[in-house]
């Protein structure tokens, strides 16, 4: 009889699931009146003639009327919530499928912050994985989910809206080319993108210390291979974890960047003043509240945000210049950029403006120079040196995940840069 797995199962389950999504109709029915309200009260208000304002909710009996939808909402949201949670200690965890895991990974980019705060089961907790599985804890736990585990840690993350899964990117996987070429072995983070980024810069350190110090053969190399937010999120650990004392950073020999807003996504920058726009007019300000739904974690985007002083004690919807704090790249580690820009090759025989748009135009999400570390003040500048920066031409921001180029290439640096005997 076959041994029974004591492989780490998710504590999720379709009830749990259900139960998250319920919260979030009930959050956004809610929600949603608010707005309605703050619009009517607005525009009942007389331009000109406007007197002592209660604020943003209406009176008599129109104020009843919403005043009526929150009270039901409330408790029909309560007892749906109550009833579900019975349900779900009756249902043995499961292992999602992959298309839950795609959406439930993007609801947590849009809204992770929210989740988290709220107690939603929604929410994703931080871990290391294989297969889908979470690593550990405990060395017997990941020796056998690792059979033969190397010296050699290759661990890739993620970026925004994302989960480990999605690195089997139309049928390729960097992870598994890179291992069977090397001989690494990979593991591959799982993160609420939705949260700050300096919040999961710190996690991300705890689980690598915590990965590094159960691994079943002493960690002498690893390399991070990350996509988009999930260089931010790596530049942030290594960070916090050198500050904290980890051994873990001393072992990181390369560090690849694909497609990373090292300086920001001009997408989030439009969302930005998109905001600034509806706040602009007491008639529009109410549909501002809509903008606002998205998650620190993208707002973080703005700017390429990656410490805890970018956001603590600020309001990171305000009007204002950037102000991120300078994070240069770890002393003594490899770091490699890879940009992709969606236009075709610029030729020498091109113009100069030609090519500035192909770099402006980026990827479809991130501008080259921004993806690439370059800034207008050279004090903010990754200062990568050229060799270790590369840009595929004709792809977008999610073809870095499946390109073989692209792979070719952070295999021909992994194995340039190794020591030889």
């Amino acid at each position: 009889m076959a041994r029974p797995s004591t492989r780490p199962r998710s504590s999720r389950n379709g009830v749990s699931d259900l139960r998250g999504a319920a919260r979030l109709v009930i959050e956004a029915t809610r929600g949603v009146t608010d707005v309605v309200e703050s619009m009517h009260h607005n525009i009942a208000r007389v331009p000109g003639l406007q007197g002592p304002s209660s604020g943003d909710r209406t009176g008599g009996i129109t104020g009843l009327v919403y005043r009526s939808v929150r009270g039901v909402t409330r408790l029909v949201g309560g007892g749906v919530d109550a009833l579900l949670a019975l349900c779900e200690t009756l249902v043995a965890p499961d292992a999602p499928a992959p298309w839950r895991e795609n959406a439930i990974a993007a609801v947590n980019g849009v809204i992770g912050d929210h989740l988290e705060a709220s107690g939603n089961p929604l929410a994703i907790a931080m871990s290391l994985r294989r297969d889908g599985h979470p690593l550990g804890p405990g060395r017997a736990a990941i020796a056998q989910a690792i059979p033969q585990p190397g010296s050699h840690l290759l661990v890739l993350v993620h970026g925004l809206c994302m989960n480990d899964l999605q690195w089997n990117w139309k049928g390729h996987d960097h992870g598994a080319v890179l291992s069977a070429a090397t001989g690494c072995t990979a593991v591959y983070a799982r993160y609420n993108s939705g949260r700050h980024i300096s919040q999961n810069g710190r996690d991300f350190a705890e689980a690598l210390r915590a990965l590094v110090a159960d691994w079943p053969v002493t960690v002498e190399r690893i390399t991070l291979l990350t996509h988009s937010m999930g260089g931010l999120v790596a530049r942030s650990a290594i960070h916090y974890a050198t500050l904290a004392g980890h051994d873990w950073p001393r072992r990181v020999a390369q560090l690849f960047f694909l497609g990373t807003p090292h300086h920001g996504a001009p997408l989030e920058r439009g969302g930005h003043m998109i905001d600034l726009a509806l706040g602009s007019s007491p008639y529009s300000a109410a549909l501002a509240r809509l903008g606002k739904v998205r998650s620190a974690g993208i707002t973080d985007l703005r700017h390429g945000s990656v410490l805890d002083d970018d956001w603590q004690g600020r309001d990171r919807y305000a009007r204002g210049a950037a102000h991120p704090g300078w994070l240069p790249l770890p002393e003594g580690l490899s770091c490699y950029a890879l940009a992709a820009t969606t236009s075709r090759q610029v030729r020498a025989a091109d113009s100069l403006s030609g090519a500035c748009a192909a770099y402006a135009l980026g990827d479809g999400l991130v501008p080259v120079r921004s993806a690439l570390g370059l800034h207008k003040d050279p004090g903010r500048c990754l200062h990568i040196p050229p060799g270790r920066q590369w840009i595929a031409y004709g792809l977008g921001h999610m073809d870095l995940l499946g390109d073989a180029r692209v792979c070719q290439q952070v295999q021909r640096w992994m194995q340039s840069d190794w020591p030889r005997d």
